[in-house]
């Protein structure tokens, strides 16, 4: 009897670890983070003028767009999604901003979701599938903010771009690259 309470008793420990594991590493491949930041640089009254003119397609506007920094705006390097172990798609842009900063966006971005993904610059194109070990050379941009939609993602004024070829989705548990986009100047 004593054999049996201590297996019950290991069994119940086991499932009670092994369930938040599971939803842990699982979950995400049922949930959709979706995230829809607005371009940076633009002003609000832009943004303000823009959604007025998409919430009445057929009205002409006489306004013009108000000022803004966006004749500054210069694209360092792009490049659209590819599948390494997921399917995924979208476009990676690296814009240099009015005032010298420069920010990573994706637009029309999707990929499937997963634990802890995260941003990385990579200095290899094409990225392969290295399922279980790290790119050599990368950088960490931080966490994915959602697994569909656009953002931007700072990058740091000292970052070297020049020595990096992609962006890749990164899945932190597995060390699997999800999606990758090279980064090829315009």
């Amino acid at each position: 009897m004593r054999r049996r309470t201590r297996n019950l008793i290991l069994i119940g420990i086991a499932v009670l670890v092994a369930l938040p594991a599971s939803w842990y590493l699982l979950s995400p491949l049922f949930i959709n983070r979706v995230v829809e930041e607005e371009f940076p640089f633009l002003p609000a009254e832009a943004t303000t003028a823009m959604e007025e003119a998409m919430a009445e397609p057929e009205k002409t506007i006489e306004d013009p767009m108000p000022p803004g920094d966006m004749a500054n705006l210069r694209i360092l390097a792009q490049g659209e999604f590819y599948e390494v172990a997921h399917e995924g798609h979208g476009r990676a842009t690296v814009y240099e901003l009015a005032d010298g900063s420069r920010v990573l966006r994706f637009e029309d971005f999707e990929v499937l979701n997963g634990p802890e993904l995260h941003v990385w610059l990579v200095p290899v194109d094409p990225v392969a599938n290295t399922v279980g070990s790290e790119i050599p050379g990368y950088v960490d941009l931080g966490p994915l903010k959602g697994n569909i939609g656009d953002q931007n993602y700072n990058l740091s004024a000292d970052l070297r771009l020049e020595e990096f070829r992609s962006v890749v989705i990164w899945c932190q548990p597995f060390r699997v690259p999800f999606n990758a986009a090279a980064l090829n100047p315009p």
